[in-house]
């Protein structure tokens, strides 16, 4: 047994410290980032926020979407064969990330899409990123995609985001247990502060050219520019892109004045008893279920929370001087927080 004593940080627990800034608009401010990326050698240019690949959110429509911002979304893997060539070979697919696990089924489906059509990004994930196994599957995946931009995940430690890039991973996704419905820390006592996961793990990245993908914790525009200015090059996002008309998740109605008018949405872990049931027929004997089961607000189209995130990034950037986003990182001073303090400034 032993016990680590240097502090680790969750985004609750700081604040971004102002500057002196010569910016004196939002428009003035650039939000895009272009990356070269460490084993393809290809460039790519956009907003870099990731749509999670869970059911209700990693979908096509939500893909098309964010498309228009220049964002990314991480297809969910249970969509049939033709659903996902037709949407690989269209101008929405360059926008998207396939996504698979580490079975033999999940790479014999990718086989099948390659065929007919090209795969240019591709998002291996599985919870537990620390086996020997997952490592073996990244070396796989690069061996038989040379050419795709490969996302893998999910770990919190430098060595294993080292090991990742290595073994042939462009980015790594960082994260185990704080998505708004994952329990693993709750069930399992295994986690990370998930904003020292990712200064940590961007370090050990950046030495190596490889990039990091923060992934889970983000409940609020705030968040997602404390994950950019920790040294996120991309930021992943479940809850606070859930109820929205993108989603696959399931409405609920009220009747309001004769109508039915939509109040919320189902949102759930990919690891929860729901998933597990629609996908495996249920929890396995041997295991026990890491998600939870929630209805989220219904929110209506999801270009109005791109616009909430995209003008609460921007506006940081004017706070810390950053005309540019690749500028965040070196300019960001983190304040830490007291509980007392905390509570003052709604963390």
């Amino acid at each position: 047994m032993r016990i680590e004593s240097d502090i680790k940080l969750d985004f609750k627990d700081v604040l971004i410290r102002p500057k002196r800034s010569t910016l004196n608009s939002r428009n003035e401010v650039d939000v895009h980032r272009t990356f070269r990326f460490l084993h393809t050698g290809t460039e790519w240019t956009g907003f870099p926020l990731i749509a999670a690949n869970m059911d209700v959110t990693g979908t096509i429509s939500m893909a098309r979407a964010l498309g228009r911002f220049g964002a990314l979304t991480a297809l969910h893997k249970h969509y049939p064969e033709r659903a996902l060539v037709d949407f690989f070979a269209s101008e929405d697919g360059a926008h998207a990330f396939y996504s698979i696990g580490t079975t033999e089924a999940d790479f014999a489906k990718l086989a099948q899409v390659r065929k007919r059509t090209t795969i240019k990004h591709l998002c291996l994930d599985v919870a537990n990123g620390y086996s020997e196994k997952f490592l073996d599957t990244v070396k796989r995946a690069r061996d038989d995609s040379p050419d795709a931009i490969i996302m893998a995940g999910n770990v919190v430690t430098g060595d294993m985001t080292e090991a990742l890039i290595l073994a042939g991973a462009d980015i790594v996704k960082i994260g185990i247990g704080p998505g708004s419905v994952c329990t693993t820390r709750k069930v399992t006592g295994v986690g990370y502060p998930q904003l020292s996961a990712i200064i940590e793990c961007a370090d050990a990245a950046h030495g190596l050219k490889g990039q990091v993908c923060a992934d889970g914790g983000c409940t609020a525009p705030g968040d997602v520019a404390k994950a950019f200015g920790a040294g996120a090059d991309f930021v992943m996002l479940g809850g606070m892109l859930a109820g929205h008309d993108e989603c696959d998740g399931e409405i609920r109605y009220e009747e309001r004045n004769g109508e039915k008018v939509p109040v919320g949405m189902t949102f759930y872990g990919m690891s929860s008893e729901t998933a597990m049931k629609k996908y495996a027929g249920g929890v396995a004997h041997y295991r026990a279920a890491e998600g939870k089961t929630v209805e989220t607000p219904y929110r209506g189209p999801v270009e109005n929370t791109m616009g909430e995130i995209l003008g609460g990034v921007r506006s940081m950037m004017t706070y810390i001087g950053a005309t540019q986003l690749k500028e965040v990182s070196k300019r960001t001073t983190f304040v830490r927080v007291t509980a007392q303090t905390n509570d003052i400034f709604g963390g």
